[in-house]
C-alpha cells in the first residue's frame, strides 16, 4: 500500500502489537509447557515443530490481515491449512494432559486470524460459534476423567477464545480505520487542487461566453449583409473588431489579475491543501511585490509543481515553504521529509519543464535529495514591477 504521512510509525507499532505479540505469547506459552519436565516426553516433543509451524503461519497471515483491503481467504487458504493443523496438534496434546488453561491459545489465535478475513457479519457467526465450541473439549475431558474441573475446563478456554479474538481485531480495526481517513485526506487534498483550476477555468469562461457569442452573432448578419448592404455590413465588422479588442484586453487583465495573485494564492492554497492531507507545512515569506508578473507567474507554478508532487509521491509529514528577496535575486525554496526511495524516484517532465522556463527568464530551478528529504529551489532575478 501507498504509507501516507504519520502512518509509517503506526504501522510498525501496529505489526508489533499484533503479529508479534501473538508469535511471542505463542513461543512463551506453549514453550513453557515443552520445558516441563514434569509433563511426558512423548507429548512435549511434537510441541516443538507444531509450535514453529503455527508461529510462522500466524505471522504471515496477520501481516498480510494489515493490508488496506481485508485479505481474502484463496489465497491464503494454504497458510490457514497449516495453521489449523499446527493448532489442533497444540490443541490435543495439553488436553491428554488435562491443561485447561493452555490447550485453546493456538485456536484462539487461528480463530482470530480467520476472522480478520471475514466480512463482519461472517466474522461475528465465527467468533459467536468458537466461544460455544470451545466449551466442550475441555469440558468433556473434565467429565470424562471426573476431576472435578469441569466449570474451569468449561469456562476459561471460552473466555480465552473471546479475550484474544478481542485483542487482536482492536488493533487492526484501527489500523485500517487510520488508512482510510488518509485516504481521504489525500482525496480531499487532490479535489481542492482540482478545485482551484476549475475556478479560474470558469472565471475565463465567464468573461469570455459573452464576448464570442456576440461576435459569432454579428459575423453572422456581416456575412448576411455583405452582397445586399455593404455600409453596414462594413460597420458590423468594425464592431467585430471592437468586441475583439474588448475580449483581447478581458482575457488579459484575467490573465494579469491571476499572475499578480500566482504566487501568494499559491503558497496559500498550497498550505490548505497540504494540511488537508495531513501535511504540516510551514511558511517564511516575505513580500513579492517587487517582482514583475512573469517573475510571479513562473515561481506561482513552481509552488504549484512542487506541491502536487508532495501530495502524489511523498510520504511528508512536515513541509516548508520559504521565499525571499535578497541581493537582487527571488528564492522560492519548498522542502517535504517524506521523499520516496531513490529508486523510486518521480520526477517526471513538470520540474524539468519549469526549469527550461526559469532559465529562459535568467533563473535557476534545482531539487535534490538527501535522505528522506526532498528540496526543490527556484530563483529568479528580483525586477521591480513596472508602473
Amino acid at each position: 500500500m501507498d504509507n501516507g504521512a504519520g502512518l509509517s510509525s503506526f504501522r510498525r507499532y501496529t505489526w508489533w502489537a499484533v503479529p508479534g505479540t501473538v508469535v511471542c505469547v505463542l513461543v512463551l506459552a506453549y514453550g513453557t509447557w515443552a520445558l516441563d519436565g514434569d509433563v511426558p516426553l512423548w507429548a512435549r516433543a511434537p510441541v516443538v515443530p507444531a509450535l514453529g509451524v503455527h508461529a510462522v503461519a500466524a505471522a504471515v497471515l496477520l501481516g498480510g490481515a494489515m493490508e488496506v483491503r481485508p485479505p481474502v481467504l484463496r489465497p491464503l487458504a494454504g497458510w490457514l491449512v497449516t495453521a489449523g493443523v499446527a493448532a489442533a496438534a497444540l490443541a490435543v496434546l495439553p488436553l491428554t494432559q488435562h491443561d485447561y488453561g493452555l490447550w485453546a491459545v493456538a485456536p484462539a489465535v487461528t480463530v482470530a486470524i480467520v476472522a480478520a478475513c471475514l466480512s463482519a457479519a461472517g466474522r461475528r457467526w465465527l467468533i459467536g460459534g468458537a466461544v460455544v465450541l470451545a466449551l466442550v473439549p475441555g469440558g468433556a475431558v473434565s467429565l470424562a476423567s471426573g476431576d472435578d474441573e469441569l466449570v474451569y475446563a468449561a469456562l476459561f478456554p471460552a473466555g480465552l477464545t473471546a479475550f484474544t479474538v478481542w485483542t487482536v481485531l482492536g488493533p487492526l480495526w484501527a489500523w485500517r480505520v487510520a488508512g482510510r481517513l488518509d485516504r481521504a485526506r489525500r482525496l480531499e487534498a487532490e479535489l481542492a487542487v482540482k478545485d482551484e483550476r476549475l475556478r479560474f477555468a470558469s472565471e475565463l469562461h465567464d468573461i469570455q461566453g459573452h464576448h464570442l457569442q456576440v461576435i459569432a452573432l454579428k459575423s453572422e448578419l456581416a456575412s448576411r449583409l455583405a452582397e445586399g448592404d455593404p455600409a453596414r455590413a462594413a460597420a458590423e465588422m468594425r464592431e467585430i473588431r471592437e468586441l475583439c479588442a474588448d475580449a483581447l484586453r478581458d482575457t488579459r487583465a484575467v490573465v494579469r489579475g491571476y499572475r499578480r495573485t500566482t504566487l501568494d494564492g499559491e503558497i496559500t492554497n498550497a498550505t490548505r491543501v497540504l494540511a488537508a492531507a495531513g501535511v504540516d507545512a510551514r511558511t517564511e515569506l516575505e513580500s513579492a511585490e517587487q517582482l514583475d508578473d512573469s517573475a510571479r507567474q513562473l515561481l506561482g507554478l513552481v509552488m504549484r509543481e512542487a506541491t502536487t508532487n508532495v501530495l502524489r509521491h511523498s510520504q511528508a509529514q512536515h513541509a516548508e515553504v520559504e521565499f525571499r528577496v535578497t541581493g537582487g535575486q527571488a528564492r522560492l525554496r519548498i522542502g517535504n521529509d517524506g521523499a520516496d526511495p531513490p529508486g523510486a524516484t518521480h520526477d517526471g517532465t513538470g520540474l524539468a519543464g519549469l526549469g527550461e522556463r526559469l532559465r529562459a527568464a535568467g533563473g535557476e530551478l534545482a531539487w535534490e535529495r538527501d535522505g528522506e528529504r526532498f528540496t526543490v529551489t527556484a530563483t529568479l532575478p528580483a525586477q521591480r514591477t513596472q508602473a
